[in-house]
């Protein structure tokens, strides 16, 4: 019989169920884990609709190591995560991260790959004769300089994640139930219980805030805590092409285009501008003048063999934008002694699930970041008005 906390966690997809899984095999804890999720088929969560790839190029330490250890994680998975006989597998493809620049972007690639080389990560700079040579397909008559992930970075299934964190916390012991917060019963500053849409309530000594990108802010605002977190729109494309391209990375355009392989073809898209501080909402609309107007030019004049390319399907999905930093905000809230915040990821959430749940965990077992200190992420820095620059975004 558990004897330690129960801690409800508001979110159950990538993030939430990572937190519940590293809760419940951290042997040091004997309390229970309810998961509150508003939407069991997460049809529209950023997890379901990421083009879930993992990097370690970033410009600031505490990504860079949230992604090492999010790698070596996926790596390791189906050991992890496996639940009686039962190994899952997502496919993990180390295809790398291609950046490319043009000389006004050449140093800080410099700058950034001696942070990740002195972190551990396996990224190479390669010259235009260098990046011809590994890359043929590739028009590089502009480009000073290419960074490129020979190990360590890549894809994967997300949904496939998803259901491995689901499927090992249910294992241990997490209660999943369906439903959506309407609001906390507080006990001085303390939480006392979580309120749900159907007036039902969820006791809980710990309340950890994993809500995606349509629910993060407002969940927070439940306990008097202001997050500038918002749901932005953003669209993948697919395309086919008549010849083959080998060896294809994950590459980044001089443009702000992205593409990879996915399957016989290729997605990509790119990141508009947030915009103003309200949210996209039901906004799931494809937004098809990006692919005529943006994505496709950039890609066919980068990769010429996509002059030919034949679109196919595409999907738009949401970021929870922090639109202080464009980094997530993570750890205890102000003002709330039981509340936690694991929020804002602006598309890195699902690679940065395995290191983030890990941390939150440790934070509550522990009182405080055992393996990888994540306290660059807190909430501190808004009230000191000191951004995590990360120069590295797409």
């Amino acid at each position: 019989m558990a004897t330690g906390p129960h801690v409800a966690i508001i979110g159950g997809a990538a993030m939430g169920s990572s937190l519940a899984c590293h809760l419940l095999m951290d042997p040091a804890f004997s309390g229970r884990v309810t998961v509150i999720e508003k939407d069991m088929t997460y049809v529209r969560s950023a997890t379901a609709l990421s083009a879930a790839s993992i990097r370690q190029q970033f410009s600031t330490r505490v990504n860079i190591e949230a992604s090492l250890y999010g790698v070596a994680f996926m790596r390791s998975l189906g050991e992890k995560l496996a639940v009686g006989a039962e190994r899952p597998e997502i496919g993990l493809r180390e295809g790398g991260y291609l950046y490319l620049t043009t000389q006004a972007g050449a140093q800080m690639l410099r700058e950034a790959n001696a942070l990740q080389r002195e972190a551990g990560a396996d990224i190479l700079l390669l010259d235009p004769q260098a990046l011809r040579a590994r890359f043929p397909w590739l028009a590089a008559d502009d480009i000073a300089l290419g960074s490129w992930g020979r190990s360590g970075e890549g894809w994967y299934d997300g949904w496939g994640l998803l259901q491995a964190y689901r499927k090992k916390a249910r294992d241990r012991g997490a209660a999943y139930v369906s439903g959506a917060a309407a609001g906390f019963t507080m006990a001085g500053d303390r939480i006392a219980a979580v309120r749900l849409a159907d007036g039902a309530t969820i006791d809980a000594d710990v309340v950890v805030n994993c809500a995606g990108a349509s629910g993060g802010r407002r969940v927070a605002a439940f306990a008097g805590v202001d997050i500038p977190v918002y749901a932005k729109k953003r669209c993948v494309f697919s395309w086919t092409c008549p010849e083959p391209i080998e060896n294809a990375p994950l590459l980044i355009d001089t443009s702000g285009v992205w593409f990879r392989p996915e399957g016989d073809g290729f997605i990509g898209g790119f990141s508009p501008d947030d915009g103003d501080m309200t949210d996209a909402g039901d906004d799931f609309e494809v937004n098809w003048p990006e692919w005529d107007e943006v994505v496709w030019p950039a890609v066919a004049a980068r990769v010429p063999v996509f002059e030919r390319a034949r679109h196919g399907r595409a999907w738009a999905g949401h970021y929870d934008m922090n639109l202080f930093d464009h980094n997530a905000i993570v750890g205890p809230a102000p003002g709330v002694a039981n509340f936690y915040l694991c929020n804002g990821f602006s598309g890195h959430g699902l690679q940065q699930s395995p290191a983030v749940g890990r941390g939150i965990a440790e934070l509550l077992v522990h009182g405080r970041y055992v393996t990888l200190d994540l306290s660059d992420f807190s909430y501190d820095r808004l009230v000191r008005n000191a951004p995590l620059i990360e120069r590295n975004v797409i």
